[in-house]
Parts: C-alpha cells; sequence; structure tokens
C-alpha cells in the first residue's frame, strides 16, 4: 500500500536499501548481498534515473506473485527499453547465495565440489574467507540475463517462470489494480 500511495502522490515510486532491511530484518544481510550486485548489473540494460537506489520486481505470470498479504496487486505496462528479464528460477539461485550453472547438473557438481573442501555456498558468500569461490558465484551470476533478449521478443524456451527488474515503478506504467 505504501507503494501505491506514492505513485499515486508522486507519480512514481523508488525502492530503497532501508525498506529491504525492514521488511527481512535479520535476513537481510542475504537479500542486501543480492540486490546490491544486481544494482550494479542493472545500468547494463536499463538506464538509472534519478532517485533510484534499489530495484523494483515484476512478474509476467501472476502465479508468480504473493498476493497473500495486504496492499495491492498492480498489473503494469513498462517500455521494453525500462526494464530486464530474467528468469525467475535463476534469480532464486542469486537470492540463495548460490552458483548459478548453465544446467542444473552443473550446479550440483559445482556444489559437491565445494562440499569437497568442506564449505557450503553460503558461507563462501558471508565471509571473507573465500575469495576465489566467492567470486566463481558471483561470475555464475551473470547467467542470470541470459534470457532477457529472447523474452523481450516473446521466447520463454527453458524459462520456468518471468521476472522483471525495475528501477521504479511510473503513475503512466500501471494499468489494472487489484
Amino acid at each position: 500500500e505504501p507503494v501505491y500511495q506514492a505513485i499515486l502522490q508522486d507519480g512514481v515510486c523508488y525502492s530503497r536499501p532501508e525498506y529491504v532491511q525492514a521488511k527481512y530484518e535479520e535476513s537481510a544481510h542475504i537479500f542486501l548481498t543480492a540486490y546490491h550486485w544486481f544494482v550494479e548489473q542493472l545500468p547494463h540494460y536499463v538506464p538509472r534515473p534519478e532517485g533510484a537506489q534499489f530495484p523494483y520486481w515484476a512478474f509476467a505470470d501472476l502465479w508468480s506473485v504473493d498476493a497473500s498479504g495486504p496492499g495491492r496487486v498492480l498489473t503494469l505496462e513498462v517500455p521494453a527499453d525500462q526494464v530486464v528479464l530474467f528468469d525467475l528460477y535463476d534469480w532464486n539461485r542469486v537470492v540463495q547465495l548460490g552458483y548459478l550453472g548453465l544446467t542444473r547438473e552443473e550446479e550440483r557438481t559445482w556444489r559437491r565440489e565445494l562440499s569437497l573442501q568442506g564449505l557450503r555456498e553460503y558461507d563462501v558468500m558471508s565471509t571473507v574467507f573465500y575469495p576465489q569461490q566467492r567470486q566463481e558465484i558471483l561470475d555464475s551470476w551473470q547467467r542470470l540475463f541470459r534470457h532477457h533478449t529472447a523474452l523481450l521478443a516473446g521466447d520463454r524456451t527453458g524459462v520456468g517462470g518471468v521476472q522483471a527488474g525495475l528501477w521504479c515503478i511510473r503513475r503512466e506504467w500501471i494499468v489494472h489494480v487489484r
């Protein structure tokens, strides 16, 4: 509801790190790690407007939206140059601070090799003690954007669910409020 009210009042709403901190509390550091990485990548696809700090998430399919809490579900039509599209299951791997392989088998192999070293992905990403493995995970996250161009063209091949990253939500993008 605060997002919708801000859009009505100002015509646009921007997300901020403190919103993520407040929402996720003791787990916020996990989300902030993924979000900060995403913020570094997003300008390669969508120019950052003045005032933008953190992304908003949108979904192509209503089944992907958690509408169980208070607030509203906004149906948006976002210009293609204002959005980056990706597989929501790939984003889940990033938010889990995990290695994002080209295939699930590659991911399992990578985790097995990490396990042989007595490590877990979370350990690697939440400390400074494993810089090589951490960099391998961060490099793998670039694969998040592998479907962007195809998704813009309407091709969902190999994608479990379509998620979008936006710098903001603008009033003129709203086509329906539920």
